[in-house]
């Protein structure tokens, strides 16, 4: 039995309001300045790791108000949210090394179990996060690549312990922290990314 509160369910919603600005402000940075395919990629993606994690805390909040208990929002977040991460991680690196408006067709591949998507979700975030800290050294804004490794680091962190008992309360407090602190220097990257005039930056 999950023990959720509401005031558990709803700080789950924070890093999630962190990660939706951070890829609000990076949408209307890269757009225009992106490929088609590359920006198509990348906001689709982004809008997937948004909606698995509004879909997850909807959930702890339903539950733990005792209106129900849904479980398939969740069940819903590990594979919305590491397809999500590969799109947009693909989406940046197709920025950087792709001509304007060549398209790119991939066929997804046929796979079962949860190995693959825990695979994608690294390699998305990986991707996702190496590709902005390329864009900040070439801007000359080196403070953001240390948030974007920040965020990383506590994103694999949180992979770990998506693996341990999540019946306890003190596991959801510290997931949800670390999260926090995840998303939170997250947003701060992005934040000294556009200040730094990414906006104005050509890929091209």
């Amino acid at each position: 039995m999950n023990n959720f509160s509401i005031p558990m369910a709803i700080v789950d919603f924070i890093p999630v309001v962190f990660f939706i600005i951070a890829v609000a402000i990076l949408n209307r940075d890269l757009h225009n300045k992106m490929s088609r395919t590359a920006f198509s990629m990348f906001a689709t993606g982004t809008a997937n790791v948004a909606l698995a994690g509004l879909l997850k805390a909807t959930h702890k909040l339903l539950y733990a108000a005792n209106i129900c208990d849904f479980k398939t929002l969740t069940d819903m977040f590990f594979a919305t949210q590491a397809i999500g991460f590969m799109l947009a991680g693909l989406g940046l690196v197709l920025a950087l090394i792709q001509k304007k408006d060549v398209i790119v067709a991939t066929a997804p591949a046929v796979f079962s179990g949860t190995f693959l998507f825990v695979t994608i979700m690294v390699i998305g975030l990986g991707a996702m996060n190496g590709c902005l800290s390329v864009l900040a050294k070439k801007l000359n804004e080196k403070k953001a690549i240390i948030f974007f490794v920040i965020s990383f680091v506590c994103s694999l962190l949180m992979g770990y312990l998506s693996s341990r008992d999540f019946s306890q309360s003190f596991m959801n407090w510290l997931a949800q922290g670390i999260n926090i602190v995840s998303q939170g220097a997250f947003l701060t990257g992005v934040i000294f990314l556009h200040r730094a005039g990414l906006r104005d930056y050509r890929f091209h």
